[in-house]
């Protein structure tokens, strides 16, 4: 039987507005209630940021639980990610919401150009988020901006930095970074095979490159990303009209090369997120209480 292929959907994001999109989810009701149809429609992990009040990228570990929160409500089971890119914060900032305990968090574990910046990710940083990772039971999502990271993510493996079996993304499509380019792609698979055997990997593709790098890693046995987070549109003239709707494209993709939909408990044993590590983790979901207790290490 092929492997089934798990599905992420990121939902927001720290640059798309309802300017680019409408169906944007900015408020933490209109994130719970697309993340919600984009499950259904067979995501198994939701890739989550939050936003302040105006609109603006935010690592608010308040904004944070009530997400989580919200959602483990409406999506039981769903694996839970949260994003510590650099948009939302400087330094240790981008950590402040791993005390909640998500089950899985996203890594960079390098440095690179973005379109007008440097997306910088020092390796002091890296460690301490990985460290707060292992701290609370998290499962990292290496990001994989560059060859280079994926190399680093085994460094990091084998050092004990980061819990075997790693979990990679490669990351296709940004702009000044490395392009959707399918020799590219070829490599990092065989570099995957090569210095992580045994470990998932997962792709995304940004903009155009989205339903691109969608067929390369479900039509060679990995793991697809989607979202508003990172495409906005369907095509030139027509604007994505939810989050679903993209999930639903690579449900569609994954129908033609008869990859099985991994559902979320299945998403849950091929990654190591058991229910057992679950309860022990987070008994209680963490209420506000006990949130504001959590500021002398979450600051």
């Amino acid at each position: 039987m092929p492997k089934p292929c798990i599905i992420c959907v990121a939902i927001t994001g720290s640059l798309p507005t309802k300017a680019h999109n409408p169906a944007v989810p900015v408020t933490i009701g209109e994130q719970i209630e697309s993340t919600q149809e984009a499950w259904e429609a067979g995501a198994s992990i939701a890739h989550l940021h939050v936003r302040d009040d105006d609109g603006n990228p935010s690592s608010d570990p308040e904004k944070f639980f009530r997400l989580k929160e919200g959602l483990e409500t409406h999506c039981p089971g769903l694996i839970i990610q949260f994003s510590t890119g650099g948009r939302s914060g400087a330094g240790t900032q981008r950590g402040r919401m791993l005390a909640l305990g998500p089950d899985m968090a996203s890594l960079a574990v390098g440095s690179n150009n973005f379109p007008s910046r440097v997306y910088e990710n020092p390796p002091d940083l890296v460690d301490w988020l990985a460290a707060k990772m292992r701290q609370h039971a998290i499962k990292p999502e290496i990001e994989a901006f560059d060859l280079s990271h994926i190399h680093q993510a085994a460094v990091m493996q084998k050092d004990g930095r980061i819990k075997a079996p790693a979990y990679v993304q490669f990351v296709m499509g940004v702009k000044n970074a490395m392009p959707a380019d399918r020799h590219v792609f070829d490599h990092y698979v065989q570099t995957m095979e090569r210095l992580l055997p045994g470990s998932e990997w997962c792709a995304a593709g940004i903009g155009a490159a989205q339903i691109l790098v969608n067929e390369w890693s479900v039509a060679s046995g990995g793991h697809a990303r989607t979202g508003l987070e990172d495409n906005v549109r369907l095509d030139r003239q027509t604007l994505v009209p939810s989050n679903a709707a993209l999930v639903r494209r690579v449900v569609q993709i994954c129908d033609k090369y008869q990859r099985p939909i991994a559902d979320a408990a299945t998403a849950r044993r091929m990654l190591g997120l058991n229910s057992s590590d679950l309860v022990s983790r987070n008994p209680n979901k963490l209420r506000s209480a006990e949130l504001r207790q959590t500021k002398p290490y979450l600051s």
